[in-house]
């Protein structure tokens, strides 16, 4: 069950971290969709879509996730709803209250743009039409960058709830959030780079995608040496057995596409989806054992 400041390990089950890769990469990809409407051009619009269209159904999974984490499906309506009293239920000192108001108000914004990018598609109803047009004026514009920082925040929580409790590791340092949003940016910036390459319209922004990886990649990298310092005399317990092994998958999703986005003759001798695959099986990694390695 996911409780907060839990003292023995909560003992997790892979749905959790399935919901720790989903939100991260759910909030990732609708802050990548946003950059690339904020700083691109009109060849962007399709890779910003795609952006947005991943967004949506990742976040769709994550009540889903938290829900099968509960053992009860109202128990996660309760964190929203008090039944006592039928009101809002919002604790500002509940990390778990938080979190899930932050997850419904960025579905509320993931939802619209979600409906925004499906009215750019061709053959779209009227009333979608009109919609996206909407989102291209300044209030628009101003409804997205507010998403953008809701989003931020999901891809960072679920780092800052592991770092609020007091199992040993989790606890022990300060980085998780920045670490987990770091490693979520770069993880959609990877994902949507992927998906691009499936549609022709969306490719123009293939280099752009992947400058923004490797700035995110790097700092994921620096966030990574700062968690190995702070957590001092615990490290062992992140670093020892078969845990190496998950390490190892995270060095090679960082370290490799970085040499190759700095190697452009690298990439012609690989496969161009190779990069993106790693980063992908980096993120999935480096939660996995933040996560469990703690537990066991």
């Amino acid at each position: 069950m996911l409780t907060e400041h839990f003292v023995a390990a909560p003992h997790w089950e892979w749905y959790i971290l399935a919901y720790f890769v989903a939100a991260g990469l759910s909030g990732g990809t609708y802050v990548i969709g946003t950059m690339l409407r904020l700083w691109g051009d009109a060849r962007d619009l399709p890779a910003s879509r795609l952006a947005f269209f991943i967004s949506w159904p990742l976040l769709l999974v994550c009540p889903i996730l938290l829900t099968l984490d509960l053992g009860q499906p109202t128990r996660f309506w309760h964190m929203l709803i008090d039944s006592r009293t039928a009101g809002l239920a919002f604790k500002s000192w509940s990390p778990m209250s938080v979190g899930a108001w932050a997850l419904l108000i960025y579905g509320i914004f993931s939802t619209v743009m979600f409906v925004v990018a499906l009215g750019e598609t061709r053959s779209t109803p009227a009333l979608l039409s009109r919609v996206s047009k909407v989102a291209g004026t300044l209030a628009g514009r101003v409804v997205m960058v507010v998403g953008a920082l809701f989003a931020l925040f999901v891809s960072a929580y679920t780092g800052v709830l592991l770092a609020v409790s007091n199992q040993p590791v989790w606890s022990d340092t300060w980085t998780l959030g920045g670490l987990f949003l770091a490693s979520g940016l770069s993880g959609a910036s990877a994902l949507v780079l992927l998906m691009s390459r499936r549609r022709p319209e969306a490719a123009e922004t293939d280099e752009k995608l992947l400058e923004a990886d490797r700035y995110f990649i790097i700092l994921e990298l620096v966030l990574i040496a700062l968690f190995f310092v702070t957590l001092g005399g615990v490290l062992s317990r992140v670093l020892s057995g078969g845990w190496l092994v998950l390490w190892l998958v995270v060095l090679a999703g960082t370290v490799v596409p970085l040499l190759v986005h700095w190697r452009p003759a690298w990439r012609q001798r690989i496969s161009r989806n190779l990069g993106p695959i790693l980063v992908l099986l980096g993120v999935l990694a480096l939660r996995a054992v933040v996560i469990f390695s703690p537990q066991s």
